[in-house]
């Protein structure tokens, strides 16, 4: 089969499909998407929400105090807590209804999702850590999302296997590191990107096997470097203490000169290690896959991101998305399944198709909430050979009768779930978080915004007035609530204020760093514009070294997250090579 283009109905540009991704749709018998990879890329997230909180009350227990959830109020969506949720002390089939085939069939999901109870916060195993989302086996931590098992762990986001970490974003088995991204095994590092095997260690980027290194970038099995230059371990320890990293100064300062200092480095084109076929950044363990991002162990997948170990034959399963798994499509938050398609959070499955929250289940389609269940559809028990007849309707009824959202987007079988029927506003999700917009442009595109509630709040501390070192701040600080250097002017969900906890004051007096100027949600944020974006482009090599290999400019081609326009010096690997290693 020839590629095809195809116009996507939601950003009107075109998009190509290519030969495997058809013989992949023929396979799994789904038609060809009607958006592009972007777009539906986007949907999906629209329905994911990581860090927004907001304190409910348990439908079950409405006589218990308030609990945590990720629906607000003004969603409507009724939520039970996590222990009740997982109760046998109500049946999720009551709320099983018969299929109406003079409704579409987003309708009737849609008004199931608005009155099933849902469960307040997906917080498994977890001990002291009530705040935090998408979250299994943790202990002592807070404000953490989409996490397995950490310890002592606070404000991060895509982390596992770590402890007494704070501020940190796509982490790996890391202990005591502070404003690290995309780091692994690693102890005492700080303010780092791309590193690993890294120990008592600041302001790194894509360095491998380095100890007690300052501001130095693609270094490899190097000790008392400081911005890549060699000095004996008594010289390191006094230019060290020059730089005052234990103040608030000291830091910015140091930041702006390794920002200049980057500026003349050379950049490896991807990072993607161990991998034959393979194109998007940061994957491990890779082979015939395309446009995927933070993986590990993957074959044959595309359009994919943030997880792996043994993913196969999958398209659009992003994001959390893997663990022995295979034939997934347009899903998300999947661990060992098979045949999950356009649908959310489900676990130990087989063919489901449009249902959310369903555990060690099979054959269903449009369920919410049930576990060791099979042939249901809308919550309803059927026979093998009902439902089987059911579903054959239902998929023609889908395409008969599509959903037309409000912008004129037509749903029919093959499409996700409309991004209005979720229950979440854009700037709730992580949507806003890697393909951000202002209020007027989500407005624009159909979706819904959620406006800053209004706090009522007094500020113990402005920001100019929290002391610079942490050597000057005691417990007092505890409790107080100090305003965010933001002031809610930014489009980070900005809280405009916080406050510091014992156990947080703890691990800044221990690792001897200042007390941070931002709100958690903002330096969130600040993290997330260290990452490349989950995009590529086609570019060539920038080497134009005469000692390598080529003559001239290297003519090398490659796939790239770094745009066209970035400012950074991009090699191929191989001219990569030639330089670092």
């Amino acid at each position: 089969m020839k590629s095809g283009t195809k116009n996507c109905q939601n950003c009107k540009k075109d998009f190509v499909i290519e030969p495997k991704d058809f013989d992949f749709y023929e396979k799994i018998k789904v038609p060809p998407p009607t958006f592009c990879p972007e777009c539906r890329t986007v949907r999906r997230f629209i329905w994911r929400n990581e860090m927004s909180m907001y304190h409910r009350t348990c439908l079950a227990n409405k006589h218990v105090e308030k609990i945590v959830s990720i629906y607000s109020q003004d969603s409507l969506i009724p939520v039970y807590d996590y222990k009740y949720w997982w109760s046998d002390e109500w049946d999720p089939l009551s709320y099983g209804r018969i299929y109406d085939f003079n409704i579409s069939f987003f309708n009737q999901w849609g008004e199931l999702n608005k009155i099933f109870p849902h469960v307040a916060m997906s917080n498994s195993r977890a001990e002291n850590s009530e705040y935090c989302n998408v979250n299994d086996k943790s202990k002592n931590c807070y404000l953490m999302s989409a996490a397995y098992e950490n310890e002592r762990v606070a404000y991060a986001n895509r982390i596992s296997y770590s402890k007494d970490t704070q501020d940190s974003y796509i982490v790996h088995k890391c202990e005591l590191c502070y404003e690290i991204v995309n780091c692994e095994s690693s102890f005492r590092l700080l303010f780092s990107n791309n590193c690993r095997e890294c120990l008592d260690s600041a302001f790194l980027y894509d360095c491998r096997d380095c100890s007690n290194c300052l501001g130095c970038i693609n270094l490899r099995n190097k000790s008392y470097y400081i911005f890549n230059k060699q000095y004996t371990k008594e010289e390191y320890k006094k230019e060290l203490e020059k730089y005052n990293l234990s103040a608030t100064t000291g830091i910015l300062n140091f930041t702006k000169l390794f920002r200049q200092y980057r500026k003349k480095q050379i950049y490896r084109y991807a990072q993607i290690i161990s991998s034959v076929n393979s194109t998007g950044d940061n994957l491990v363990n890779s082979k015939n896959s395309h446009y995927c991002f933070d993986l590990k162990d993957i074959e044959d997948c595309k359009f994919s991101s943030w997880g792996g170990f043994v993913l196969r034959d999958s398209y659009d399963a992003a994001p959390g998305t893997g663990d022995y798994s295979e034939l997934l499509y347009d899903c998300f938050d999947m661990v060992k399944n098979s045949q999950i398609y356009f649908s959310s959070v489900v676990y130990d499955s087989h063919n489901i198709q449009y249902s959310f929250n369903c555990y060690n289940s099979s054959n269903l389609f449009g369920c919410i909430g049930l576990r060791k269940k099979s042939y249901c559809i809308l919550n309803k028990q059927y026979t093998k050979e009902e439902y089987e007849e059911l579903v054959s309707k239902i998929i023609e009824h889908m395409n008969d009768m599509p959903y037309i959202d409000s912008k004129g987007r037509i749903y029919k079988y093959g499409e996700f779930f409309p991004p209005e029927l979720s229950p979440f506003c854009y700037n709730e999700t992580i949507a806003q978080e890697y393909f951000p917009l202002t209020k007027e442009e989500a407005l624009a595109q159909g979706y819904r915004w959620k406006d800053r509630e209004e706090r009522n709040y007094t500020i113990d501390i402005k920001n100019e007035d929290i002391l610079d070192n942490i050597k000057d701040i005691n417990d007092e600080i505890i409790g107080k609530v100090l305003g965010c250097e933001h002031k809610g002017t930014c489009n980070e969900q900005c809280t405009e204020a916080f406050k510091i906890i014992p156990a947080e004051l703890q691990f800044y007096q221990r690792m001897n760093l200042p007390i941070p100027h931002l709100c958690p949600n903002c330096r969130h944020y600040q993290r997330l514009k260290q990452r490349n974006p989950l995009k590529l482009w086609h570019r060539t090599c920038m080497c134009d070294k005469e000692n390598h290999t080529h003559k001239g400019k290297c003519e090398v081609e490659f796939e790239t997250s770094y745009a066209p326009k970035r400012p950074e010096i991009v090699y191929c690997e191989k001219c990569y090579q030639q330089e670092v290693y």
